[in-house]
């Protein structure tokens, strides 16, 4: 699932490109927008609130959102209307086309998108506690957030956005490791220093990923070696050198899987059996009428 810096870094691109431009066109593809026409409307601003993108628009005094979430496999793209194919804008996964006189953009996959005034907002991100990259952060309403619930395991509750918005498993993966916290550990047993240095460190994270274009933690530019623990499941801990591992944290349905250096992070997760685990992308299988291998999506 995309995280808040790669949807900060979409809702600034389709700002730069569609902010005081009037859309010529509209096809909102989901059941309860099908009917709803935004042509003539002009876009005022695009901005992210976490996970959330809220692309303002506004015609003679009427102001409207297009709220989108991108789930898992969401995406916007921008193209010049020089270069767009219409096959494209047919493919079954498109659920929004906004188009202006030089430029189309159209959204896929989208997991949301919803259409309120923008008044009404707050109907569907007020819920959302501190945006980790807004620019008028607020670590003590987010540090109050995590310790409403002491018991809740700091992974889990870094990932529940209503305590703060815009964290996923990347950045509290990378941050829990590089800060040595197990994200099993109860949030009320750390120490409200503890507490802030490991939200500071997601920050921090976060932001550099924003500049870098990418989700990077470590500062590297090759591309086996842009985090530390996430996505390295059965390979060596860069710290270390113990076997890094996953494990599922948080209860159904909202679980969400965790990396972790069992030596640098206090030990097996409570829901980590211990069994060997494969590097991830490892697992292969031998392909009909072929001698080679192919490793399994």
């Amino acid at each position: 699932m995309p995280e808040g810096d790669t949807v900060w870094r979409t809702a600034q691109h389709l700002h730069r490109v569609l902010a005081g431009l009037r859309l010529t066109a509209s096809d909102l593809r989901v059941p309860t927008l099908a009917t709803k026409d935004v042509s003539g409307y002009q876009t005022v601003e695009v901005v992210s609130r976490g996970k959330h993108l809220l692309h303002r628009l506004d015609h003679d005094g009427h102001s409207l959102t297009l709220h989108s979430h991108l789930r898992m496999d969401g995406s916007w793209r921008l193209t010049p209307n020089t270069r767009i194919r219409e096959a494209s804008l047919r493919r079954h996964t498109v659920r929004a086309v906004l188009a202006t006189e030089h430029w189309t953009a159209v959204g896929t996959s989208l997991g949301m998108l919803d259409l309120v005034r923008t008044t009404e907002e707050a109907l569907l991100v007020g819920h959302l506690g501190p945006d980790v990259l807004a620019s008028a952060w607020d670590l003590e309403a987010a540090l109050t957030n995590l310790c409403q619930a002491p018991q809740e395991p700091l992974g889990a509750a870094l990932l529940d956005q209503r305590n703060i918005a815009g964290i996923g498993t990347i950045y509290a993966s990378e941050s829990l490791f590089l800060q040595r916290q197990s994200p099993w550990t109860p949030v009320g047993e750390l120490a409200g220093s503890q507490l802030a240095a490991v939200v500071a460190r997601a920050r921090k994270l976060m932001h550099r990923s924003v500049a870098a274009g990418a989700p990077n933690t470590t500062g590297s530019t090759r591309r086996d070696e842009r985090t530390w623990v996430h996505g390295r499941s059965g390979q060596p801990c860069r710290r270390c050198t113990t076997t890094v591992r996953v494990a599922m944290i948080g209860l159904a349905p909202h679980q969400r899987t965790m990396f972790y250096c069992p030596r640098c992070q206090g030990g097996l997760a409570p829901t980590d059996d211990g069994t060997a685990q494969a590097p991830l992308g490892s697992r292969r299988r031998r392909t009909r009428g072929s001698r080679h291998d192919a490793t399994s999506g």
